[in-house]
């Protein structure tokens, strides 16, 4: 019985190694790499420039404001960076022409022209409407290192940018639907 037991425990040990290794490979290994050596920022920064700095938002209101202005499911996403849940969501599927606007703000912020179907759950967007529009922050939780995208105007958690997008950008601004509100125009 002793060697069953030495066995269960030696696969155990490999087995919490290998899980080691494939998370210190994958994920946080890379977050201390340069933007030039680590790819995942490479078309992030093009497309966006330097914004991963310290920015200074036209909008300031304190954190008890808008707790009063947004509903309990906004202030979470916008203010404290939460995510929805996926599939179930205002705006994955939906194909209505308009403007997306921050749902803090109404800074105008993506075009359903450029929004698609990526299959991740989340509306998604191939590009902002303008680069100004979007403020864009590391974001090292949940144990890697992704790209944050925030409204410019007034420091509100949007979503994340990934490089696994559809040409003409390859990125794939995957935004929470609470963080939005559709203006329905037609686009023609």
């Amino acid at each position: 019985m002793d060697i069953y037991r030495n066995f269960k425990i030696g696969a155990w040990v490999v087995s919490l190694i290998a899980v080691g290794f494939f998370l210190y490979s994958t994920m946080i290994a890379p977050a201390g790499n340069s933007a030039n050596q680590n790819p995942q920022h490479s078309k992030i920064d093009t497309a966006m420039g330097d914004s991963d700095h310290q920015h200074t938002y036209e909008i300031k209101k304190t954190e008890e404001e808008w707790r009063k202005e947004l509903t309990g499911a906004e202030y979470r996403i916008l203010r404290n960076k939460g995510t929805e849940m996926p599939y179930i969501n205002e705006y994955y599927k939906t194909e209505t022409e308009g403007i997306y606007v921050c749902a803090a703000c109404g800074q105008e912020l993506f075009s359903s022209e450029t929004k698609y179907h990526s299959g991740s759950g989340w509306p998604a967007f191939y590009a902002p409407l303008d680069k100004e529009a979007i403020d864009t922050k590391a974001d090292n939780s949940m144990f890697m290192t992704r790209t944050e995208v925030l409204c410019s105007r007034c420091g509100s958690h949007l979503g994340h940018v990934f490089e696994d997008g559809p040409e003409p950008t390859g990125l794939r601004y995957c935004v929470n639907s609470v963080a939005l509100d559709l203006i329905k125009q037609d686009m023609d």
